[in-house]
């Protein structure tokens, strides 16, 4: 959810924190928060600025090799030239063999950049511009504002004319803005890997972004400080507003700057006046809050009732009524008649079979006495 407050503090670069005026909130802060579409043009943005690598054309080549044939029990892979030594006869060229070039050897005319749709460069950095005013977001990316009086941070016009460091470190410290240098400081550590050899040996975190109208000597004045970054609001960067395609850095405005942005981005119902018929993006949702949606009073009162958590079936268990007899009887009722019936037939012919199997036993008997 972006911010949505009225107007903004000022504050003085006195460094008593005093506030010297109000500025309506830009329309920009108020734009829906994306950051899949921020990670997605970080992503494309990042591979712009890549050098080109390729190994040497050559690598691999500079022998004198051709295949003996076939006929001679051995593979048709290229083979050095010449007798008397260990290297006449071995393998050559092939990735798979020593000494051999690369598998499709990598080219500088590769395709190493790529291009990015300008509403959807528009749309990242007006998200990573609103994300910048939630002290939420803000924190969860690591800046110390904990001491910072108000988020997003505007400081007067003056600050634009400031032209010595140790001046822009005394602001920064007044703002309680320099907890965020001193943590900078303390994390520069030395790269992991070949980047050591290869000027970019030392890391660190990333400070506060300082965002100015004009340049009256605030760049060369906070540059040397550790972490610090500068930006004109005509031409913000994605890349400095979420390093990393995070969303959250803290963001110092100069006032100028703040003000120019409706200028610059428009609002959700009027076109920018330097980005042609630019808009900003609206939410689909005016209120992303989910759970509070579906609590609300005015929902529930229309919604039925929760069910059981463990709703019964649909139907009952399907028997068979062939083999169940109180479900056949359900279906047909003359079926009980018909069953005691057919147990009545058994249990008489059970009868008749076993005395006529004793009659004629006896007579069996009878027939050997009287013989």
């Amino acid at each position: 959810m972006a911010a949505a407050r009225p107007v903004v503090s000022i504050f003085s670069n006195s460094g008593d924190n005093k506030v010297v005026g109000t500025a309506p909130l830009p329309a920009v802060f108020t734009a829906p928060i994306r950051a899949d579409i921020v990670n997605f043009v970080h992503t494309n943005m990042a591979k712009n600025k890549r050098q080109a690598y390729s190994v040497n054309v050559e690598a691999g080549h500079q022998t004198s090799a051709v295949s003996w044939g076939t006929g001679r029990a051995v593979a048709r892979i290229p083979r050095v030239s010449g007798t008397g030594t260990h290297r006449a006869g071995q393998a050559a060229f092939g990735n798979m063999c020593r000494g051999g070039r690369m598998f499709a050897p990598t080219k500088t005319w590769r395709k190493w950049h790529v291009k990015t749709n300008l509403n959807q460069k528009r749309f990242a950095t007006a998200s990573a511009v609103a994300a910048s005013a939630l002290p939420s977001l803000v924190l969860a990316r690591g800046h110390k504002v904990e001491q910072i009086h108000e988020i997003p941070l505007v400081l007067e016009a003056g600050v634009e004319s400031i032209n010595k460091t140790k001046d822009a470190i005394a602001l920064l410290k007044a703002i309680n803005a320099y907890s965020d240098i001193e943590k900078v400081i303390n994390s520069k550590k030395l790269r992991a890997g070949k980047g050591k050899l290869r000027n970019r040996r030392h890391r660190q975190r990333r400070g506060p972004l300082v965002i100015y109208n004009e340049d009256q000597g605030i760049v060369k004045a906070f540059r040397a400080i550790p972490g610090v970054e500068l930006a004109p609001v005509s031409a913000l960067n994605l890349l400095q507003l979420a390093p990393g395609g995070h969303v959250g850095r803290f963001v110092i405005w100069t006032a100028p700057a703040f003000e120019r942005l409706d200028a610059i981005y428009g609002t959700q119902t009027t076109a920018s006046s330097v980005k042609k018929g630019y808009k900003l993006p609206q939410s689909i949702l005016a209120n992303a809050d989910l759970p509070r949606l579906i609590n609300s009073d005015e929902i529930q009162a229309v919604v039925r009732p929760a069910g059981l958590s463990k709703p019964k079936r649909p139907f009952t268990q399907r028997k068979n009524p062939l083999k169940n007899m109180g479900v056949m009887v359900r279906l047909n009722p003359y079926a009980q008649s018909l069953r005691r019936a057919e147990i009545l037939g058994r249990a008489v012919g059970k009868v008749a079979k076993k005395s006529g199997k004793n009659t004629e036993y006896i007579k069996t008997l009878l027939s050997e006495d009287t013989a």
